[in-house]
């Protein structure tokens, strides 16, 4: 695999540029050539390797997105060791959990992280997660900033290391089914699940897709600023790019830092030709106003990418109009971490063949998407809406989940007998194009980050004064949905406030901070079935105040809740706007 990355690369063209990093601090981009890169990779490969790394051993990458995390990545292939990339944001139980869940033998991180001109205290972290974690042999640490950061027994300084190794790495005979990596991502419980992909179906899913469906052609700058801790960084900055020899931006800031022309100011200066994002910071950059956009130079630009979400029609024309100049193809593109690769886009199609906006329409080559309605049976026909699901395999799916392959056929294929289950619900429109229209499940998706509601709960359910909570999603005007907690408390206490900064703490600590939900509203008891499920159902029309349609509520234990909820409901909208 990191041949078909590297190494025939490096063969052909060793100071084509591969990565260029743009790091927080603005204007100090740093290329990486594609024989610096290999370079880079085995000397990280030989010191893991020094270290009793081997084929099959479970590493953990905790870092911020740069040169050295990619080298992390491509080190671990290249010795048949299995990556594990846990985002930079999550909090030590976050990160601990998915350690032990994964039996990882080793993390590499940074001393700390920079983003948004903000430190983030990374290996302080990693040292609070790996008390718990006894499966961890060894911390190896790279220096992203001069200060010194407290060193252990288990502690190794990476670069020291790497300085020392031999630039050679010969790389490990795999199989095309052996694992490549992991990740995790959440489910409609509250355990997140660990995500298994494999080597050469996997690879050749994401380079054939980050060739056709943006139109990459060689010698393009491919600008996808995503994270490499989720699958979009995995697929679209890192494996993809890179096996098609492309040269991929590596981006490590935010969208407004230090200002909100942070995206377009980078477009001018790197010359970037096609930029994959998220519909979350568009709704962000969108409140800005233009001026942002227009003051750079975005005439290298050709095609523009939406992931992460459904993108909403707003978004959507203000990305192709206002970004593109209405010249540039807008791709909105649906996948998910256990596809590997996008499933659903406009592109490939015919030449000039017609885009409809905020739509996925197409399926990419061997995907063929099937609508089912509540029975499992396959709907037939154009202007229909049913669950989404796919008929066929494709190289780029996932291939289990880690230590629970039961879940793995529960989650995916048991609802739909003999076919896979996205999760979301879809419309095929009178043209047989394809319309994502959400989850389908309790999961919802925080600024493009996938979250079930459970894992809230679970957190907050920790909280001694807690004894119940119920999370839904509700419509936000720029994150695309935000969370909405209920709560009930043990007694009528009169420090509700500090309860609820309480909880918002603990939601920080046990998840992230994107996770902490934006309403806590405090009420007697949730609306419950006789068997004792919670009803989210309602919760959610009350909160989306469609309560004149509550739907049947025979099946609660006392239907009188419903109105106690929505007095209280009106009671906070009240005091929230005054």
């Amino acid at each position: 695999l990191t041949v078909n990355c590297l190494d025939q690369h490096v063969e052909k063209s060793p100071d084509r540029v591969a990565l260029i990093w743009e790091r927080d601090e603005p204007g100090t981009a740093v290329h990486v050539t594609y024989r610096e890169l290999l370079d880079l990779t085995c000397r990280l490969a030989n010191t893991l390797k020094k270290y009793g790394i081997q084929k099959g051993d479970k590493v953990a990458i905790y870092m911020s997105v740069s040169p050295l995390s990619v080298a992390a990545m491509l080190a671990c292939a290249r010795i048949g060791a299995i990556h594990t990339v846990i985002f930079a944001g999550f909090s030590a139980k976050s990160l601990a959990g998915r350690i032990m869940d994964s039996g990882c033998k080793a993390v590499i991180t940074y001393n700390q992280g920079v983003r948004g001109g903000r430190i983030i205290q990374l290996k302080m972290t990693v040292d609070e997660a790996v008390k718990s974690c006894p499966s961890i042999k060894h911390v190896f640490v790279a220096q992203r900033t001069d200060s010194k950061v407290q060193m252990g027994d288990r502690d190794i300084p990476l670069e020291e290391e790497m300085a020392k190794a031999a630039s050679v790495c010969a790389p490990e005979s795999m199989d095309s089914e052996d694992m490549l990596f992991m990740l995790y991502t959440s489910g409609s419980t509250g355990k997140p699940k660990g995500i298994v992909h494999t080597q050469a179906g996997y690879l050749l899913y994401a380079a054939l897709t980050q060739k056709y469906v943006f139109d990459y052609q060689q010698g393009d700058v491919f600008g996808c600023v995503a994270d490499i801790g989720w699958i979009t960084g995995h697929s679209y900055v890192v494996y993809g790019p890179l096996c098609n020899g492309a040269t991929s931006v590596l981006f490590e800031s935010t969208p407004v830092y230090p200002d909100p022309g942070r995206y377009w100011e980078m477009v001018q200066r790197l010359k970037i030709n096609q930029f994959y994002g998220a519909p979350t910071a568009i709704r962000l950059l969108l409140n800005y106003g233009e001026e942002w956009v227009k003051k750079y130079d975005r005439s290298s630009l050709k095609t523009l990418g939406s992931v992460g979400e459904p993108i909403n029609n707003e978004a959507w024309q203000w990305f192709y109009h206002v970004v593109g100049e209405g010249r540039c193809t807008l791709v909105d593109t649906w996948w998910q971490t256990e596809t590997g690769g996008i499933c659903i886009a406009p592109r490939p199609s015919e030449e000039k063949a017609e885009i409809v906006p905020a739509m996925a329409m197409r399926p990419f080559f061997g995907i063929v998407p099937v609508l089912m309605d509540e029975n499992g049976k396959v709907i037939e026909g154009n202007d229909v809406s049913g669950a989404l699901c796919i008929a066929q395999p494709w190289p780029g799916m996932a291939r289990t989940i880690y230590g629970d392959h039961q879940r793995f056929v529960d989650a995916y294929f048991k609802a739909y007998p003999g076919y896979y289950f996205t999760g979301d619900g879809a419309h095929r429109t009178k043209k047989g194009y394809y319309q994502i229209t959400g989850r389908m499940d309790d999961v919802i998706n925080i600024s493009g980050h996938r979250l079930g509601t459970a894992e809230i709960e679970d957190a907050m359910a920790d909280h001694p004064e807690v004894p119940e909570t119920a999370v839904i999603g509700y419509p936000h005007n720029i994150k695309g949905e935000g969370a909405f907690a209920f709560i009930v408390l043990k007694e009528q206490t009169a420090h509700i406030d500090r309860v609820k900064e309480e909880l918002k703490t603990i939601v920080a600590s046990k998840i992230a901070k994107y996770a902490v939900p934006d309403h806590i509203l405090v009420v007697k008891r949730l609306p419950k079935t006789r068997s004792g499920k919670i009803m989210r159902r309602l919760l959610r029309k009350v909160v989306t105040e469609q309560s004149s349609n509550m739907g049947d509520v025979t099946t609660l234990d006392d239907p009188s809740v419903v109105k106690e909820i929505l007095d209280a409901y009106q009671k906070y909208k009240e005091k929230s706007s005054s």
